[in-house]
């Protein structure tokens, strides 16, 4: 197994990006939930999946070599949904749906079904979207130096995304609720050290054999290396209502991975630190968002997140230059005043920040 682990990384082109951006569909009238998503997707575009939620589909952009060129073929993807859709639905990004049920109708299918059995009523409760990024870094070996180090930022890049204030109807004094409600599932949050490709092979092994994770696909962690792909996937962030707004956080995603690979062929990565350190930055993110503070990994010195921020997007803007995307890191610039948990809360009460929402799905934004 590890051999083919590692030719998965390895037969890749360098820093290639693909976006998969999960949505919901909407009641036109009162903006509610609507569990239609099997009968739009019907016969449609081939780029827009089904998710566990009724309500919900995955957009998909194949592997562009710019965040600018994948974000093109999202909006396409919007768009074509937008026209499946029709009279019947009205869709929206929205990590989490601020007024709706708490638990949702599931789709049907073999796979969902065997969800659903595994999990019950958590399963009806993952009304959640994510932006993931997946980024080739074109070289198994640094492939896991690159996510054993990545790990370390991955608050930042939830704080910047965080996207989900409300639930059921209230305002949670959260940035995103999002994580909470996705951790109730087994294999999220923050993902473990990888020791080794070998160690890896070994827990897929034990994964399967046991039953628990019958395919890599179920490890669904805040980043994980993609086996089928060969790419690191970040699942951290929420889904972004605007796409001027998702262009920014996947091209931080995709200039981090980067610099990162950058110092890793360099030698300049340190040992991973205690995962706990990380897990306290990211409780941070998910409850204050750019607003509130953030320890430095190996000093605990106390410093505003939108301090390190602004330090991270400092670090990476050469290689957001080199790769197309430096437009987008200074609108994620603009993000780090105000990011979507912020603008939503702008909007008004729940009914008012889901209006404000569906109103981005299509809109231009600089």
């Amino acid at each position: 197994m590890t051999d083919e682990l590692r030719r998965a990384f390895d037969d890749v082109e360098p820093l290639t990006v693909g976006l998969e951006e999960e949505v919901v569909l909407l009641d036109h009238d009162t903006l509610d939930l609507l569990p239609i998503a099997s009968d739009v997707v019907d016969g449609g575009d081939p780029r827009i999946k089904l998710e566990l939620p009724a309500t919900q589909v995955e957009l998909i952009s194949a592997p562009h070599r710019s965040v600018p060129g994948a974000i093109a073929e999202i909006a396409e993807i919007r768009r074509a949904l937008v026209a499946l859709a029709g009279d019947r639905a009205r869709p929206a990004a929205l990590a989490v749906h601020p007024f709706a049920a708490a638990e949702g109708t599931l789709n049907g299918g073999e796979r969902y079904a065997a969800l659903a059995a595994e999990y019950g009523p958590v399963s009806r409760r993952q009304l959640v979207c994510a932006l993931q990024v997946h980024v080739a870094v074109g070289d198994a070996d640094t492939t896991l130096a690159v996510y054993n180090e990545l790990r370390g930022h991955l608050p930042e890049i939830a704080a910047l995304a965080a996207a989900a204030p409300f639930h059921a109807g209230r305002d949670t004094n959260l940035a995103s609720i999002r994580p909470q409600l996705a951790e109730l599932l087994p294999r999220q949050g923050m993902p473990p050290i990888i020791e080794s490709w070998d160690a890896l092979g070994e827990e897929l092994r034990w994964g399967a054999v046991s039953g628990f994770v019958s395919e890599p696909g179920n490890w669904w962690w805040e980043l994980r290396p993609h086996v089928v792909h060969g790419t690191l996937e970040i699942r951290v962030p929420d889904v972004q209502p605007a796409l001027a707004d998702g262009a920014a956080i996947a091209a931080v995603g995709h200039a981090v991975v980067a610099w990162l690979s950058a110092r890793a062929r360099a030698g300049d990565l340190r040992p991973p630190v205690s995962t706990w350190r990380i897990e306290q930055n990211r409780w941070s993110a998910l409850r204050h968002g750019v607003e509130g503070n953030m320890a430095e990994l190996r000093s605990g010195r106390l410093r505003t997140t939108r301090e390190c921020l602004a330090d991270l997007l400092d670090a990476i803007e050469p290689f957001a230059l080199d790769l197309g995307c430096a437009d987008q890191i200074t609108h994620a610039r603009r993000l780090v005043e105000a990011n979507g948990a912020i603008r939503l809360r702008r909007a008004g009460d729940p009914h008012a920040a889901t209006a404000w929402a569906a109103q981005q799905f299509l809109a231009h934004e600089d």
